[in-house]
């Protein structure tokens, strides 16, 4: 990868309706089991809710909107995850609508949508598919 000015990604920041934290909370902190970290005071005032995902430098910013989003937008941020099949039967189990993708080498994955209507990809990464797809 050549090196320039970008480092990594740091945070994403997703929509969810205002007034329904304790449904935000009780998703991502409690289906997917991230942890919530408190917003530097500044931001506290606007009503943001932060999640460790991942190591704890990066992170899920959720501002709370009016405007609905759009489930049949592809848009859709992507967490990786040890095993699949568990975080897939949490989402089934917690009433959430998964639905298949196509995998491609070393990444097996769906999609499931969170109570906002955010879009949200789950895989497990065994490899680089550049590796298999070089092969092939």
């Amino acid at each position: 990868m050549a090196e320039g000015p970008v480092k990594r990604l740091q945070h994403v920041s997703m929509p969810f309706t205002a007034g329904r934290e304790p449904e935000l909370r009780t998703f991502y902190g409690g289906v997917l089991g991230l942890a919530e970290k408190v917003p530097p005071k500044i931001l506290r005032p606007r009503g943001v809710v932060w999640f460790a995902a991942g190591d704890d430098e990066l992170e899920l910013h959720f501002l709370p909107e009016d405007s609905p989003v759009d489930r049949r937008s592809g848009r859709h941020f992507c967490l990786q995850v040890d095993d699949i099949g568990a975080i897939r039967g949490r989402l089934e189990q917690a009433g959430a609508e998964v639905v298949d993708a196509d995998d491609f080498p070393h990444r097996e994955r769906f999609f499931a949508h969170d109570p906002f209507g955010n879009m949200i990809e789950f895989t497990t990464i065994t490899g680089d598919y550049r590796d298999a797809e070089a092969d092939g």
